[in-house]
């Protein structure tokens, strides 16, 4: 399991290009956003901190919309984070996925935001996924030389 969230290269790097089929890519990307949802969702039945300022637990109500919401925004944050991976190395694709998801599940469900807002906090994962793929891709990028990883000599 730990292999799906943090690849394992033959340096022990944390950056490898993540190549294989595309089965294996739809695994890595459902299990991460089910993963990131689901830890969102547990970590949201509880209260995180004093109650001055810390997280809210889950506020009564529906959470259904908003655990679908934040499946398909971990979907695609997870997709766009693999599709990167499988050009050029990035670094910790799979926690930064669930990480995203796990945040916006856990803030949706204790302050319950109307749509506006939700799309919102959605675009907001959604960008912080192509930047942190972008300066991946970037052509500056000195783990971009080449498509592989750099050793230091």
């Amino acid at each position: 399991m730990s292999e799906l969230l943090i690849p394992s290269s033959p340096d022990d790097d944390e950056e490898a290009v993540l190549r294989g089929p595309l089965w294996r890519h739809a695994v890595w990307v459902a299990g991460l956003a089910v993963l990131g949802v689901g830890l969102g969702w547990a970590s949201a039945q509880f209260r995180i901190g004093p109650e001055e300022y810390g997280l809210p637990p889950a506020a009564p109500g529906l959470q259904w919309p908003y655990l679908v919401a934040w499946t398909v925004t971990g979907l695609a944050a997870a997709a766009v984070l693999r599709a990167a991976a499988a050009r050029v190395p990035v670094y910790a694709p799979g926690p930064i996925a669930v990480v995203l998801t796990l945040l916006g599940t856990e803030l949706s469900l204790g302050w319950r935001p109307e749509a506006p807002a939700l799309g919102a906090m959605a675009g907001a994962a959604l960008t912080a996924a192509a930047i942190w793929c972008a300066l991946a891709l970037r052509p500056g990028s000195r783990r971009n030389h080449g498509g592989g990883v750099t050793t230091g000599g």
